[in-house]
């Protein structure tokens, strides 16, 4: 089991760990994961996010390699800008969702911490001359502060430098005695940004945002892995293993906006002919009520719903009355709702539709809600 260097912080903070990603991970600390959630909404949430991947890029062909090998737009990016990527299979399947960061003379691609070491695999097996991939994940180190105050808490330290970074890009800045990589990113919903910096700093910098938000009065928390789930889950974020996945395309997933269909990149035709032949299923948002719906729990159709309405499944009820699957639910402390997303049929996808969510063997009530849940802050 991997831990992060602020592993010791964390069990001494008296958080519940727990396994994620092959590293001993914060699920929630004493304030509770519902608390966390709230906390980051309405000031600032820190989370530690080491976990992640963080993987470099650079040489002459560093820039069309990458073009063509994620769905999004990359060439043409300027220094300091920051892009959300797809890294597909040939056959349109999501194998990782990425940040993408243009530096000076490089790329810095963010990856899913589960999918640090399949990404390095399938990138270096691509890669051709003119290009160096360099994994700087244990030597570097990532902090995310997101919410409604997390820049005013950063200006406090970087002398308003960080409120001067627009939205989806990056810059270097310095905050106490550390100089950061700071993306004014986030997969939260919130405004805020994300700190990579060398991982011999990583306490010092995390006890001087704490130590910084208590001394200015700025609400300032730990915040755990389940308060994150929950957070990106309201703002319509996908979660590779959940809504995206490597059987999973983007199409199906609501992600088209994250392709560039006007470039060639790795799995583009896979798209292209399954939107000639229709999708058999979409993402859908469900509004459940009489109980917390999970992954893996099964969605039916609106007769079938009607019919096994507070009964367990009959005997004999046919195959036909599954409509889908959730492959994610939980409670959403921001809105005050049980919500699941599910993938169901296309049919079934608009606002409005009634369906129905099967939990400890019994329908409870859904309904088709527009995504997100929360609309993130700088949207609106």
């Amino acid at each position: 089991m991997n831990a992060t260097a602020l592993h010791d912080w964390h069990v001494a903070a008296g958080a519940k760990m727990a396994a994620f990603a092959g590293y001993d991970m914060p699920i929630s600390y004493p304030t509770g994961a519902v608390e966390e959630h709230l906390a980051c909404r309405r000031s600032v949430g820190l989370f530690d996010v080491a976990h992640m991947g963080r993987i470099e890029l650079s040489g002459p062909a560093a820039e069309s390699f990458l073009s063509a090998l994620v769905s999004s737009s990359i060439l043409g990016m300027k220094t300091g800008d920051a892009r959300y990527a797809l890294l597909l299979n040939e056959e349109g399947g999501v194998l990782d969702d990425l940040f993408v960061y243009r530096l000076a003379s490089s790329y810095l691609v963010v990856a899913n911490a589960s999918n640090r070491e399949a990404d390095l695999a399938w990138i270096n097996s691509r890669a051709e001359g003119g290009v160096e991939l360099v994994d700087r994940s244990e030597e570097s180190y990532m902090i995310a502060v997101q919410g409604p105050a997390a820049i005013a808490l950063l200006d406090r330290l970087s002398e308003g430098a960080a409120s001067a970074v627009p939205r989806f890009s990056s810059t270097r800045l310095k905050l106490g005695g550390t100089e950061v990589l700071f993306g004014r990113t986030g997969y939260t919903g919130e405004d805020g940004g994300e700190l990579f910096f060398p991982a011999e700093r990583a306490l010092d910098l995390w006890r001087l945002l704490l130590d910084e938000g208590r001394s200015a009065g700025i609400e300032t928390l730990p915040i755990g892995l389940a308060a994150r789930d929950s957070l990106r889950f309201e703002a319509g974020m996908s979660l590779h293993g959940h809504e995206i996945s490597a059987s999973v395309n983007p199409l199906e997933a609501g992600l088209k906006w994250a392709c560039d269909f006007s470039k060639d990149f790795v799995g583009k035709a896979a798209l292209e002919r399954a939107a000639a032949e229709g999708l058999k299923r979409k993402l859908a948002c469900l509004d459940v009520t009489g109980g917390v719906p999970r992954e893996g729990y099964e969605v039916v159709a609106p007769s079938a719903a009607r019919a096994r309405a507070g009964e367990g499944p009959s005997e004999g009820a046919p195959s036909a009355a599954r409509v889908g699957i959730c492959v994610s639910g939980m409670f959403c402390p921001t809105v005050a709702k049980y919500a699941a997303n599910a993938f169901v049929e296309p049919s079934l996808a608009a606002p409005g539709t009634e369906l129905g969510v099967m939990i400890r063997e019994k329908m409870r009530p859904a309904v088709v809600v527009k995504r997100p849940l929360y609309v993130p802050a700088y949207r609106r």
